[in-house]
């Protein structure tokens, strides 16, 4: 990733799939057809639930209460690699690329995020975003997943950052109670297909209609 970079530079950690890529209708299209082809059944809440969870977290929710009888790990394997390959190229939502190019001259940028690590990998490889990030933190290397504070927490650690001096950049019920239980300012672009509920939308400090409107005034403001 990134070379770190030192200096008194506030940060801005973003999630990535439904925030910098249209990602989250991949998912839930790759998990349903595993599902359905492999003896289990879907539910309409299932993809809902599976935001932000950590790969193990979402495979055994698979087994679980899917009823895919697969080991978990199978499931993990198949279910990534095939995101993996829906995901090239990325599906780059509007405004992604010029909003870190905004935002990178004036704080460091992190990237927390619930996607494995090969599909965040394989992400900023193919748009070049890997220039951008100092650290990249996928939830699969803490202990829980988003709504839980763990991977942003560990953000603010590899960063050397304080959370106040931090805003976070996410579209999810789960991601916006992660950031902003790990003390983060939160800037909510509410994700279209997979809307956030009222009660996680309050939490955020700012909300905005999509990265276009994100810039270095926005994020200063609710740093103040």
């Amino acid at each position: 990733m990134g070379e770190h970079r030192e200096g008194p530079r506030p940060c801005v950690v973003f999630d990535l799939d439904g925030t910098l890529i249209e990602s989250e209708g991949i998912w839930r299209d790759v998990r349903r057809e595993y599902v359905e082809t492999h003896g289990g059944r879907w539910r309409d809440d299932a993809q809902a639930a599976m935001i932000g969870m950590r790969t193990d977290e979402w495979a055994r929710y698979i087994h679980d209460d899917l009823g895919v009888a697969l080991p978990p790990v199978t499931i993990a394997q198949q279910v990534v690699a095939a995101v993996v390959a829906r995901l090239q190229p990325p599906p780059v939502l509007p405004g992604a690329d010029a909003a870190l190019e905004r935002l990178e001259p004036a704080f460091r940028l992190g990237l927390a995020t619930s996607a494995s690590l090969p599909v965040a990998q394989s992400v900023l490889a193919t748009t070049g975003w890997n220039r951008f990030f100092d650290v990249v933190v996928s939830a699969d290397a803490v202990a829980r997943g988003k709504p839980a504070p763990d991977v942003y927490l560990r953000a603010l650690e590899l960063l050397h950052a304080k959370a106040a001096l931090t805003a976070a950049i996410e579209d999810s019920a789960n991601g916006i109670r992660s950031a902003h239980a790990a003390g983060i300012a939160v800037i909510a672009i509410p994700n279209k297909e997979f809307p956030p509920d009222a009660g996680a939308l309050a939490l955020a400090a700012r909300v905005i209609e999509n990265l276009d409107a994100l810039d270095d005034a926005v994020v200063c403001g609710v740093l103040s």
